[in-house]
């Protein structure tokens, strides 16, 4: 995997609360507080083919509550999309061992940086599996507390075929992790936060992973687990079990002990944005860098998405991929221009960065494909931390509901727009509940795509 230091622990903010230590309770653990100041370090653990830059908020969060931000960190995994068989090598994808020994070395490296000597894993989805193998093939002694965040610990499925699934609630995986009277670790307080129904990796029928009218065998209960605290959050989606406000707040109070001082996002006076470019070789998402590829950022208009001026950064990456830092003004709405060698020009259109982070990182849009032929610009709405759940949420897209976004369980997290021709250049209005981007049509026959990216 060879991934260095830097890439692997990515640095954000943290606590200066507490974090008791815990004996081996046989039923469900609870979180007791500590002296202030003796929280332990914080590793966040993002899921299937994600990154860690879906901890910004929570990070930000975590921050504005006092916790010091040289004692978080979030892992990037490096080919962080799960195989279809574990025990089959398949280009671009990790089995649970790949996860089990980044992970583990992700933990030693906080633990030396930070000289602790224990550390709290927080994990969404699939991260939470690397968790649990970690705390009970490896490195339980190490980790005081574990947070599973809409992690499928019973399957997203379970049935007789495809056992060597990683997902397969019947499988070897999932079997050896769920084996015994209790499905959690002894010394490591667990906490399990789930959705009131409305997790696609947690339903009873099987049209969300391909097999509609077929039984999963799951029930919302999916990510519960026997001996851990197990919470509902309500109507929340998959992602927002992990980046949702009212996760956060459960997060901070199972680790800190106590309740936080706040919820909101506290601006900084200075931001400094860095973070690395990453790719999609053969289309299979990676956290692998990318060399060569160009970032420019510009600051925007907020009502019409025109640049003001020239850009505030401009870099190139080499071999590890980074970019920045740059410096930016937390009234600022962005625009950056991503130019990755072989892919499309991405111009990625941000809310104002309230606070600083070196986890912006940075992939180009898919390619434009047959589906986009003959449109004059093609632009997207992004939500990475979350879904679009109609009729939950107020979804606008240049005006109008997006017809590509299901209803009922949130499904979706991206939507595309199609424009003619002659609309190249106008701006377009992407609104998501209470968060409102206006970006710019980019000439689809210049290889551009916009893609405005929600940060709630």
């Amino acid at each position: 995997m060879g991934l260095t230091r830097r890439t692997i622990l990515q640095g954000a903010g943290a606590l200066s609360l507490m974090a008791g230590r815990f004996a081996a309770p046989a039923m469900a653990q609870t979180a007791t507080a500590a002296p202030a100041g003796d929280l332990p370090p914080i590793l966040f653990v993002h899921g299937n083919g994600d990154q860690a830059p879906l901890w910004m908020t929570t990070i930000w969060r975590m921050e504005s509550n006092g916790v010091p931000r040289e004692r978080m960190f979030a892992i990037n995994f490096t080919d962080p999309l799960a195989r279809t068989d574990d025990k089959v090598e398949q280009a671009g994808r990790s089995s649970t061992e790949d996860q089990r020994r980044e992970l583990a070395e992700a933990i030693k490296q906080l633990k030396q940086t930070t000289g602790a000597a224990r550390v709290a894993l927080v994990g969404n989805s699939r991260g939470g599996n690397a968790i649990r193998n970690v705390v009970k093939n490896g490195n339980g002694g190490d980790v005081s507390h574990a947070v599973l965040c809409g992690t499928p610990n019973h399957g997203v499925y379970a049935w007789d075929d495809g056992l060597g699934n990683e997902f397969n609630g019947r499988g070897p995986f999932l079997h050896g992790l769920n084996e015994g009277d209790s499905e959690v670790t002894a010394g490591t307080a667990f906490l399990t936060l789930r959705s009131d129904g409305i997790d696609k990796f947690a339903q009873g029928d099987g049209r969300f992973v391909g097999k509609p009218g077929t039984p999963t065998n799951i029930t919302a209960e999916g990510p519960a687990l026997k001996g851990a605290t197990n919470l509902v959050l309500g109507a929340i989606d998959h992602r927002e079990t992990a980046f949702h406000p009212r996760a956060f707040r459960e997060i901070y109070k199972f680790i800190a002990g106590r309740e936080p001082a706040r919820i909101e996002i506290v601006p900084e006076a200075e931001v400094r944005l860095s973070g690395i470019v990453t790719g999609t070789p053969g289309g299979v998402q990676t956290n692998r860098p990318v060399s060569g590829a160009s970032v420019d950022i510009y600051r925007v208009a907020a009502e019409t998405g025109e640049r003001i001026g020239g850009p505030v950064h401009s870099s190139q990456t080499s071999a590890d991929g980074r970019w920045g830092p740059a410096q930016v003004d937390a009234s600022w709405p962005l625009e950056f221009v991503l130019t990755s060698p072989g892919a499309v020009t991405t111009h990625i259109y941000r809310s104002p960065f309230p606070r600083s982070s070196d986890i912006v990182h940075l992939r180009a849009a898919r390619p434009l494909g047959q589906a986009d032929a003959g449109a004059g610009a093609v632009v997207l709405m992004s939500r990475p931390r979350g879904y679009f759940g109609l009729p939950r949420d107020v979804v606008l897209l240049d005006g109008k509901e997006p017809t590509d976004v299901k209803s009922g369980v949130p499904t979706d997290s991206v939507t595309t727009l199609r424009l003619a021709a002659a609309d190249a250049g106008r701006p377009v209005i992407a609104l998501f509940n209470q968060e409102r981007i206006v970006m710019r049509a980019w000439p689809a026959a210049e290889n551009r795509i916009a893609v405005a990216e929600l940060t709630y």
